[in-house]
């Protein structure tokens, strides 16, 4: 499969990060759509089928509106940041039950020297991070092998904000090595890209090659919130 996406990419996003106002990027609109825009669009139409090998539960949704890609517009509304535009091009691959349930997904986040995959669930609400804890805690054994298999290790770490104290209705002690996962409030995984990899002709085979070596947590993580891996 090409690559969809050329260094134009990253040249844009800089001299947009410098020129973050409306009046540029009018002047500017053209330029965005052949080097950003319209790239990932075309990625996203490219990786439905190898998206589909990894599961047929997520989806890669070329659609303008409503679809995998990001807009580049920030929502302003309840932000002291009135800087109109994002700074990255993002693409988030949904379960087919995201609308209606909380589902696992994977992201990808594209800006200069800060670029990175992510998967798993974002600040589930309370119910459903506990829902995810418990199961953690009845699927230890699959969790530690999902979550520190070399395969897994090599390319993710997890992060993310935590608790202060242990998580209530969690029937462990407080010393027990699962309690640093246990105390979470998102269940994410990231791992970090170079520019060079995205711009070569077979990122959407290294993309897929991560999104496989975290299947194992994504599957646990779909099991435990109900929804098909």
């Amino acid at each position: 499969m090409a690559g969809s996406f050329t260094p134009d990419i990253f040249a844009f996003l800089r001299d947009l990060a410098t020129n973050n106002n409306r009046s540029w990027f009018h002047e500017n609109k053209q330029r965005f759509e052949d080097s950003v825009r319209q790239p990932a669009l075309d990625f996203i139409t490219d990786f439905v089928e190898p998206l589909e090998t990894l599961s047929p539960h997520f989806v890669a949704d070329s659609r303008t509106v409503g679809g995998s890609l990001f807009r580049i517009h920030r929502d302003t509304r309840f932000s002291k940041d009135k800087t109109p535009y994002k700074l990255n091009t993002g693409m988030h691959f949904r379960h087919e039950r995201a609308k209606d349930a909380h589902a696992p997904g994977y992201y990808v986040h594209l800006e200069p020297k800060n670029c990175f995959i992510g998967a798993g669930l974002w600040m589930p609400e309370p119910t459903v991070a506990q829902q995810i804890r418990l199961h953690i805690v009845e699927h230890r054994d699959e969790w530690k092998k999902a979550t520190q298999h070399t395969s897994f290790t090599n390319h993710f770490s997890l992060g993310g904000d935590q608790l202060k104290r242990p998580p209530r209705g969690i029937d462990l002690d407080p010393d027990d090595p699962l309690m640093e996962d246990l105390r979470r409030k998102s269940f994410i995984a990231t791992s970090p890209l170079t520019q060079g990899a995205v711009t070569k002709g077979d990122f959407a085979q290294v993309l897929l090659a991560r999104f496989n070596a975290a299947g194992p947590m994504m599957r646990l993580l779909c099991d435990a919130v109900g929804v098909k891996f």
